[in-house]
């Protein structure tokens, strides 16, 4: 499973890259608090939504700590995406969130 930093994130995205974050956790906690222009798909209906994603565009997982993150990425991963795991989640967050 491919993993990127929260600091290799935010340095991404500070530098003007467009990037496809998908964040999986629950309604409530997204918002409390994300990183702008995320697309929110909850863990439990990832499998429901995969038709609204391209297995040609990478795409970074989000979850509060990189467990359900984790899970999405290799559930992704066995179906042919291209994912990266997010490590350590919101929780290590120290960007901008809306």
């Amino acid at each position: 499973m491919k993993e990127i930093s929260t600091k290799d994130v935010q340095q991404r995205l500070e530098n003007g890259e467009k990037l496809n974050l998908i964040d999986v956790r629950e309604v409530d906690e997204v918002k409390a608090g994300h990183i702008s222009g995320i697309k929110h798909i909850p863990l439990a209906l990832l499998e429901f939504r995969t038709h609204e994603l391209d297995k040609k565009t990478p795409y970074i997982m989000i979850c509060r700590s990189g467990g359900r993150s984790g899970k999405a990425t290799q559930y992704l991963e066995s179906l042919g995406f291209n994912v990266t795991n997010m490590t350590g989640g919101m929780l290590a967050w120290e960007g901008n969130i809306e």
